[in-house]
């Protein structure tokens, strides 16, 4: 490890809403615990089958972060990795996804709990030009979702591979039926063709990114989310490399990804902290 490599923590909270404990994993970048800085917020949303060390274990990000913000690719940030991993061995069983389904309201604990824990604990900068979202593949669908209902959080979000335009196609949509439920009543592409001129206006406040490869079976459902997003005016970096639904592909557009948040941060250096505030702690 590099002297000036971010750090890594793992974290549980009790959630009220969930009536149990969440695990969460953290990207510091270098220079976090010096304090007097504030810094943007990223969270990185996992597929279906992950957990909150999957983008560290098989996405590699620690690793692309590092590079990214030495490079000066990418503005340094912190990186949070919820987890919304489903039950069984293989994380695929009931509660998976980012979705509320009946008796588990998850996007109520992420909103109301995980996010105002993550600035209430960490040097963060709390505005909604400061926060931005990633997901891949499930997590690019919620990424996306998360983004349009609340574009007052966020001013960036990002999908890789994401699951929108035919959310039909997931393959754990054939065994759940109220996980179904829940990725086709939050599909990204239909809420943007069913959107009124108040949401389009909203929705164009937030820089919006997807990525899809060519040989990737949502390549089509991405294709429908883009001109989707184009009929309403809204403006979206698309991208399609050549490339299949699987991590090497993810991780070779997540450097992208962070420089294009970067950008949505503003390109600036972390704001100092009045020094009352730090000495409140």
């Amino acid at each position: 490890m590099l002297p000036d490599s971010g750090s890594i923590e793992h974290c549980t909270m009790s959630s009220e809403i969930l009536g149990t404990n969440k695990a969460f994993s953290v990207y510091l970048p270098y220079g976090h615990e010096d304090g007097g800085q504030r810094y943007p917020v990223l969270y990185a949303l996992h597929p279906a089958g992950g957990i909150h060390e999957t983008w560290i274990k098989l996405g590699q990000l620690p690793q692309v972060a590092d590079d990214a913000i030495r490079s000066g690719m990418a503005a340094p940030m912190i990186i949070v990795m919820p987890d919304a991993s489903g039950m069984g061995e293989h994380h695929l069983g009931k509660r998976l996804g980012f979705f509320s389904v009946p008796g588990w309201d998850y996007e109520a604990y992420f909103h109301k709990e995980l996010l105002p824990l993550i600035d209430a604990t960490y040097r963060t900068a709390p505005d909604r030009k400061q926060r931005a979202i990633l997901g891949a593949s499930m997590g690019g669908e919620a990424a996306v979702a998360y983004a349009q209902k609340h574009p007052d959080l966020y001013g960036a979000a990002c999908a890789l591979s994401g699951l929108v335009g035919r959310p039909e196609q997931s393959r754990m949509a054939e065994t759940d039926k109220d996980y179904a439920a829940s990725l086709i009543a939050n599909d990204p592409t239909a809420r943007v063709k069913n959107g009124g001129p108040e949401d389009v206006e909203k929705w164009k406040r937030v820089r919006w990114y997807a990525d899809c490869g060519d040989n990737d079976y949502f390549y089509e459902g991405n294709i429908e989310f883009f001109l989707a997003m184009k009929g309403k005016g809204i403006p979206l970096s698309y991208r399609m490399r050549s490339g299949a639904h699987d991590w090497h592909y993810w991780i070779t557009g997540l450097a992208p990804v962070l420089h294009f948040v970067s950008v949505a941060f503003g390109g600036r250096a972390p704001a100092q902290v009045r020094p009352e505030r730090e000495e409140k702690g």
